[in-house]
């Protein structure tokens, strides 16, 4: 017997439900492989969970370096400032201090010689002069002169003491004395009369405009002592309590 050859053609029921659910099956994995693909791509485009946490800890960290950093230049700021007002003070002491030394290394001089320290007998001197306005006067001044001779002398001292004033009165150099500085014209000076010291007194005016530059003294006595002295108008016209001069030859 010759043997049998399967047919060419196979006839099959046509399933059409079977087809559709095929092509839903295939449709439902497109889809779902869609879906999958733009979650992935959310995911990675999206930042992380703790990605927002670091920025906000980074500014607060900055936050609270800036604070720190505030704090420590007001703390400088007024450690500079509390430093300032030291210096400050401790210049004004010292000033003060200095002035101090120099007003006693003036008395020291003064007693020194008033009692004879330099081991010599040291004739009349005059020792100081100061001035001050007059009040209400712009032209009127009040002075006051010490006069010393040394203890070791021991002496009664009696004479006058003659004041001028030089200075400058429009553009010329001018002296005045006697009837010129407001005093008599019959007055022979300012009379003195001591043992050790004295400071004697007058008042004198100057005429408007004019400048006073120093101050020229003549002190003599009856025994034939006398000196004479200029103190510059500066100098006077200081607040020291003595005011030191400088003896002409």
């Amino acid at each position: 017997m010759a043997p049998r050859h399967p047919p060419r053609f196979v006839v099959r029921t046509h399933d059409a439900a079977r087809e559709r659910r095929t092509l839903l099956l295939l449709g439902a994995g497109w889809a779902a492989s869609i879906v999958a693909a733009a979650g992935l791509a959310w995911a990675l485009a999206s930042p992380k969970v703790g990605a927002p946490g670091a920025p906000r800890a980074s500014t607060g960290q900055l936050r609270a370096d800036n604070e720190d950093l505030r704090q420590q230049v007001a703390n400088l700021e007024r450690a500079g400032q509390v430093a300032d007002i030291a210096t400050k003070e401790l210049k004004k002491n010292l000033a003060e201090r200095d002035e101090e030394i120099s007003g006693l290394r003036t008395d020291l001089a003064f007693y020194s010689r008033l009692v004879g320290g330099n081991g010599q007998r040291d004739g009349l001197k005059i020792q100081g002069a100061r001035v001050t306005a007059v009040p209400g006067m712009p032209n009127a001044w009040n002075l006051v002169v010490t006069l010393t001779q040394n203890a070791r002398r021991g002496e009664l001292l009696k004479g006058d003491l003659k004041v001028a004033v030089e200075g400058i009165q429009g553009a010329k150099v001018a002296t005045l004395e006697g009837a010129a500085l407001g005093q008599s014209a019959a007055s022979t000076g300012i009379p003195f009369s001591f043992k050790y010291f004295q400071q004697v007194q007058a008042s004198f005016t100057v005429p408007t405009g004019f400048r006073p530059t120093r101050l020229r003294f003549n002190a003599s006595a009856g025994d034939g002592d006398a000196t004479n002295t200029t103190v510059a108008w500066a100098d006077a016209t200081r607040t020291d309590e003595v005011t030191d001069v400088q003896q002409q030859p």
